[in-house]
């Protein structure tokens, strides 16, 4: 049986292998971080300039990535060799006119950019179409079909813009006197005017994990096989992250629900790479709620606890690579925010934070604070995912952030 041939040249010279990163935040940092230990040229675009994956890329730019001629333009230029969607507010047409012509390779495809930037698409897409287990839902584009929505789903009920990230414009409707005021909140966090929003009935769950599933190729037979990272638990706030953990304990028959459901729509959406599987569980039942095609904030926990992080699993599946998802420690990640409105911050206690031999810490280098952005995180590791919890807390906690005068 004949071996499959990766063959990366060298940045910045005639045979340089070049990746374009669309979005460059912190996680997509730590994918840029990932691909220059292999000698990658990386491109970061971003509509901000001086974000976190351009302070380690080798070009930057920037622009706004809703605007097809301006990303059209970009690509032309730079004639990548992949394209990484970081985050989902982009020209998805460009994506798919690129790919079909064959110009760049999009991870983990096209099809999966644009189905996932949309929470109509891949909710119809994982319940009508592949007929996984899900919340009741509904779909509303004006104030009189949403209250009809909210009453057909019936309350307390979530609300989402079908477009939006980070938990911008999601909230929880307990009763049809909050209704009108859900609406508004979700037009002000959605990424398009007059956006739809999504009504979710509330399921009753124990705990919900991210299933962090990479599809890579066999290095010896070039079929792509699907891997599972073991399940990260976490807690949220509002619709963000606050904190993870992993492994996060569940029953062996929920275990297999979660890698069946996952494997299912990860292979609808095609392509190599990590995606970030989002599920409920209740004892033996899983739901699925959403799937992030790249890596998933709640998985900045990997950097702690695996061999390879879900950044390193992510660079190695797009470049072609075998990729190893063994976790080695019980680990926890904790997010430290900006607590304040202002640009140029300064981080103090980094000491304190980091006097205990098994935490870590990685400060992002945003310019720009707000209250609730996330500018750093702290990673620990110990015997129990409990006391990794605690210790990873307790870091971040220590984490001094200030307006530098």
């Amino acid at each position: 049986m004949s071996r499959m041939s990766v063959t990366l040249g060298t940045p910045l010279q005639s045979s340089a292998y070049k990746v374009l990163l669309l979005g460059s935040g912190e996680l997509g940092k730590e994918v840029v971080i990932s691909l220059q230990r292999l000698g990658v040229e990386v491109h970061a675009a971003d509509r901000y300039s001086n974000a976190p994956a351009m302070q380690v890329a080798h070009f930057s730019y920037t622009i706004d990535m809703t605007d097809p001629v301006a990303l059209q333009q970009l690509i032309e230029s730079i004639q990548p060799h992949l394209i990484v969607p970081e985050i989902e507010a982009i020209a998805t047409d460009v994506l798919i006119d690129i790919e079909s012509k064959n110009i760049a390779k999009v991870i983990p495809s096209a099809k999966a950019v644009s189905l996932t930037m949309n929470r109509e698409g891949i909710r119809v897409l994982a319940a009508e179409e592949l007929g996984l287990p899900t919340s009741a839902y509904r779909f509303a584009n004006s104030l009189e079909s949403f209250r009809a929505a909210c009453d057909d789903i019936g309350y307390p009920n979530f609300v989402k813009p079908v477009m939006s990230s980070s938990g911008k414009g999601q909230s929880r409707v307990k009763a049809f006197e909050e209704v009108d005021a859900a609406w508004e909140y979700a037009q002000t966090g959605g990424r398009v005017q007059n956006c739809t929003v999504i009504v979710e009935a509330q399921i009753d769950f124990d705990f919900e994990i991210t299933l962090l599933t990479v599809r890579a190729q066999n290095p010896e037979t070039g079929e792509i096989e699907t891997h599972f990272c073991d399940p990260i638990g976490h807690r949220q706030d509002a619709g963000d992250y606050v904190e993870s953990w992993q492994p996060q304990a569940m029953s062996p028959i929920a275990l297999e629900e979660a890698k069946r459901i996952a494997d299912k729509v990860t292979k609808a959406l095609g392509g190599c790479g990590v995606f970030g599987v989002e599920l409920f569980i209740k004892a033996d039942k899983v739901w699925f709620s959403e799937v992030s095609p790249r890596p998933h904030d709640t998985g900045l926990v990997t950097l702690a606890s695996q061999f390879q992080s879900e950044f390193e699993l992510h660079a190695r599946a797009i470049l072609g690579l075998s990729v190893n998802t063994t976790r080695h420690s019980q680990a926890a990640s904790a997010v430290i925010y900006a607590g304040v409105d202002a640009n140029d911050l300064s981080y103090s206690n980094l000491n304190l934070a980091l006097q205990h031999p098994d935490t870590d810490l990685r400060l992002f280098g945003k310019p720009e604070g707000f209250k609730r952005r996330r500018m750093g995180v702290a990673t620990a590791r110990a015997e129990t995912t409990d006391q990794a919890r605690q210790l990873a807390q307790a870091a971040a906690d220590q984490v001094v952030v200030s307006h530098h005068k």
